[in-house]
């Protein structure tokens, strides 16, 4: 077995069932439940208001033109990314894009076919590629053909650190070994020191490698976080890793000043970005619900006021079948007065639920 911080040196420099256990979760989290749901939440749109993974008014309409079978708006908006070196916008439009086009392929297969060298081109491919792969049970020996595509998006622009983290995902994926990995992840860095989405890789490999090591899963993420300025999206990381703690089950117990901590640094980064627009709401989402977790309802309903009317599938889909549902069930409940806590939720143990699928 390797060494923990062997393994971690390198990155240093539902179902309905599992929806009610959250809510009730979160009606006894710190001793206090909730009372039933379905009182209005002040402050909240309604439920009818609230969307999904909506796009921002950048992303809206190239997923409208793919639709309609023209890439030209897709290919504007991430050269604009690439040239303007808006990483963090370019990997989260890329997987966007390459999510839509697993269904509908149309309009990237006619801009591969009139721009073939095309760097954006390029990278969309690679990412297609991999989803497509990513949940076959054969899914190591799809992703080795992969490799070419991925490597052909790399090289379409040294700057981009984007491709370097579709690499990372698919040696993740593909089972590579912890020196490749390492290789990799110091190409990513080289290109962009602080990027979200490549951490976000890391997080997920000393997860799968070492399962249950959420210490030194959060060791990482505190350490990149500390490295990273104040408005990175890298602040969030240490967030990440506390809700695969609260979610896992497993592996040797987390003081709660850590998970705290976690909390209160993503707070922080919260408050400077802006309110109720899409784009921030995944880490808005993640951070609620970890509020939930550890008891602090009044800061989680602070997130769902500024969230606005936009959930995100990530983390309600680690808990159930239908994340929309759960979202809104949770706004009820953290919407509604609080009760004076029973004998029974005063009595009760914290549990942690358990995280379903990938």
């Amino acid at each position: 077995m390797v060494d923990t911080m062997a393994l971690l040196l390198p990155f240093i420099r539902s179902s309905r069932a599992a929806k009610g256990a959250f809510l009730r979760s979160a009606r006894t989290a710190g001793g206090v439940p909730c009372p039933a749901a379905g009182l209005p939440a002040t402050g909240l749109p309604a439920d009818d208001e609230v969307l999904l993974d909506a796009p921002d008014e950048h992303l809206g309409p190239a997923l409208v033109a793919a639709a309609q079978g023209v890439y030209g708006p897709a290919a504007d908006l991430l050269a604009a990314t690439r040239r303007e070196a808006r990483w963090e916008d370019r990997d989260r439009y890329t997987v966007r894009l390459a999510a839509f086009a697993r269904s509908r392929s149309e309009w990237l297969d006619a801009w591969r076919a009139a721009a073939p060298q095309d760097p954006d081109a390029l990278l969309l491919t690679a990412q297609l590629a991999v989803d497509r792969a990513w949940p076959s049970p054969a899914r190591a020996e799809l992703l080795r053909e992969v490799n070419p595509l991925i490597t052909a998006a790399a090289r379409a622009d040294d700057r981009d650190p984007v491709p370097w983290r579709v690499a990372l995902d698919h040696a993740r994926g593909s089972r590579a070994g912890h020196r490749y990995f390492e290789e990799l992840w110091e190409a990513a860095v080289r290109r962009a020191p602080h990027h979200y989405g490549c951490h976000v890789t890391a997080l997920r490999y000393l997860a799968s490698c070492w399962h249950g090591s959420h210490r030194e899963c959060l060791d990482f993420a505190d350490r990149a976080a500390q490295d990273a300025p104040a408005g990175s999206l890298a602040q969030a990381l240490p967030l990440r890793a506390a809700f695969s703690y609260l979610t896992d089950g497993c592996g040797p117990g987390i003081p709660r000043a850590r998970l705290d901590a976690a909390a209160d640094r993503a707070i922080a980064l919260s408050a400077g970005l802006p309110a109720a627009v899409p784009w921030p709401a995944e880490i808005r989402n993640l951070l609620t619900c970890v509020l939930v977790r550890l008891g602090r309802r009044e800061e989680a309903l602070a997130q769902l006021r500024l969230i606005g009317p936009y959930a995100t599938s990530f983390p309600w889909d680690r808990m159930s079948d239908d994340p929309l549902g759960l979202f809104l069930a949770l706004r009820r409940d953290l919407g509604a007065a609080p009760a004076r806590p029973s004998r029974r939720a005063r009595g009760e143990r914290r549990g942690r639920g358990r995280l379903r699928g990938h």
